[in-house]
């Protein structure tokens, strides 16, 4: 009952969306890694749902920081295009943008040391060379709670040792970025560390023994409401075996949609909930959670109220 009073919920809310929105065409150009590929995944078909237009553009480095990016515009020749052939400038004045998003590489989200001179620098080139766009700052989200991360017995001095760390660490960084800067900052992040740590919802790690050197294939722990890839079996790099990995990382099907779902209220100005867009595979009533999850974590931050 309780699955279907959500669902009718979910449905009447969609209904009213559809009556007082109007269609809206966003251009977007996205300066990141896999995590804003993450993020944004799912975007343009949420934006379809909601009866409005994604243009977007993205510039994705894997694993790529702000200095990253920074010194590929400072690169020579081939050295400082992107796979479409452009240089940043370049993409920056192909569209007449209406946002233009940074974001730091998630391994080094928490050290705001390692993010200038080399985020000034690309806000910098942003402003001049596409002065009509809004900057945006994509907050990345902290790693899975059994991240091999958090297992290091002796941290490095200033490494999270745990995902509340991270996230902490993580969120004070890029508050102080987009003070600096002026700027909104997409709460991602937020809306992962809500979803992790929900009392219902959120992830647990399986409290049965889980040996990745005796596991056998398809053997895996059990993960349900991960919002990260976490242990999965996969084809090598030459392709020739599969093996047991552990991604804790990344987005998974889940989470792509929890981060889509942030962005689509960013840049739209409507809450997800109610969208009538869910991926094939994904839980019906676990991608309401997710909805409603991304909902709160923006009108949080446009409160101006803690994450």
């Amino acid at each position: 009952m309780r699955h279907l009073a959500r669902l009718s919920f979910a449905f009447l809310l969609l209904t009213l969306s559809s009556l007082a929105g109007e269609p809206k065409t966003v251009r977007l150009l996205t300066i990141g890694n896999s995590f804003s590929a993450n993020a944004t995944r799912h975007l343009k078909d949420l934006a379809k749902a909601g009866g409005h237009t994604l243009i977007h553009n993205s510039l994705v480095i894997g694993g790529s920081s702000f200095q990253v990016h920074t010194d590929k515009t400072r690169a020579e020749g081939k050295a400082r295009l992107y796979t479409n052939g452009k240089d940043l400038v370049a993409n920056l004045t192909a569209d007449r943008w209406d946002y233009v998003t940074i974001q730091q590489a998630s391994i080094k989200g928490h050290d705001f040391s390692t993010y200038q001179p080399y985020a000034g620098f690309l806000r910098d080139l942003i402003v001049k060379h596409a002065p009509q766009a809004k900057l945006l700052i994509h907050q990345t989200w902290a790693y899975r709670v059994d991240d091999p991360r958090f297992a290091v017995q002796e941290p490095k001095p200033g490494e999270p040792r745990t995902q509340e760390e991270m996230y902490r660490g993580l969120t004070a960084a890029y508050n102080r970025l987009a003070t600096d800067f002026g700027a909104k900052i997409i709460p991602v992040g937020d809306a992962f560390f809500r979803a992790d740590t929900d009392a219902k919802w959120g992830f647990k790690p399986d409290p049965k023994p889980f040996d990745a050197k005796t596991a056998k294939q398809p053997e895996l722990p059990m993960q349900t409401h991960s919002l990260h890839v976490g242990w999965r079996w996969a084809k090598s790099k030459d392709g020739k075996k599969i093996t047991l990995g552990m991604d804790g990382h990344h987005a998974n099907l889940a989470g792509e949609y929890l981060g889509a779902c942030v962005w689509y209220e960013v840049f739209f100005g409507e809450s997800p909930v109610g969208l009538a867009f869910i991926p094939k595979g994904l839980d019906a009533e676990f991608a309401c959670f997710l909805q409603e999850t991304a909902h709160e974590a923006v009108q949080a931050r446009l409160k101006g109220g803690a994450p």
